[in-house]
């Protein structure tokens, strides 16, 4: 495989990422993806494997990156956009959103869609997402996270981490490892659902109230969790 070919699969990459990652949200994409993360996580705990009960129990906040697209072509790079729940004192709360970005360098070739699913078990995980950006593995501890009959021997481990982080592509569901993937704050996508005058801390402390979009999804939470 000749330099030249490297250099301008590199360039390709270079010049598509930023134009994704810098794209602005407006309400139409919102409310797709609330909807489209409502979707994707009760078709995951409706499966067979899925989120262990007693772990999302002890969640204080689920991210839900529905579809998350990998183009992979000689090197790899990933990125998605979705919305994280956190729990408030009233039960599950309105939506912020996000993005996440990671890459991976490998000969790959070709493309799929994959589902992604953060568990953000404690307060140090939590206030991350205040943070315009932050790396799994590096600002907060990230591990693979447990799955249907796995649970009972792995949850005391996985619980240990402060993100517990899934994947489901071509229908299968597991706990896979993200390490060194970044979430960053989507800001166009807080704005657009909830207005310039509307802050990240004041959604997260329940302030604010659910969009109607959202409301399939915290329903979903409830049913599945306490």
């Amino acid at each position: 495989m000749s330099k030249h070919f490297l250099t301008c699969s590199a360039l390709v990459l270079f010049l598509i990422m930023p134009a994704v990652s810098s794209a602005s949200s407006d309400k139409e994409d919102d409310v797709n993806r609330a909807q489209r993360a409502a979707t994707v996580f009760q078709e995951i705990m409706n499966a067979p494997d899925n989120i262990p009960q007693d772990v999302l129990n002890k969640a204080q906040c689920i991210a839900i990156i529905p579809g998350d697209k990998k183009f992979a072509f000689i090197f790899g790079a990933d990125y998605g956009r979705g919305l994280a729940v956190c729990r408030t004192e009233h039960g599950w709360g309105a939506p912020i959103f996000l993005a996440v970005e990671g890459g991976s360098f490998g000969y790959q070739i070709g493309g799929s869609s994959t589902d992604l699913i953060l568990l953000f078990m404690n307060d140090h995980a939590l206030h991350s997402l205040l943070s315009d950006k932050f790396k799994l593995g590096g600002d907060a501890t990230v591990a693979a996270g447990p799955v249907g009959r796995q649970a009972s021997a792995t949850t005391d481990l996985k619980l240990t981490a402060e993100i517990l982080s899934y994947s489901r592509s071509k229908g299968v569901f597991a706990g896979v490892s993200l390490d060194g993937t970044v979430v960053q704050a989507d800001k166009s996508g807080d704005e657009a659902m909830y207005g310039a005058d509307v802050s990240r801390h004041d959604v997260l402390d329940g302030t604010v109230q659910t969009p109607e979009s959202a409301r399939q999804l915290v329903h979903e939470l409830d049913k599945y969790s306490r």
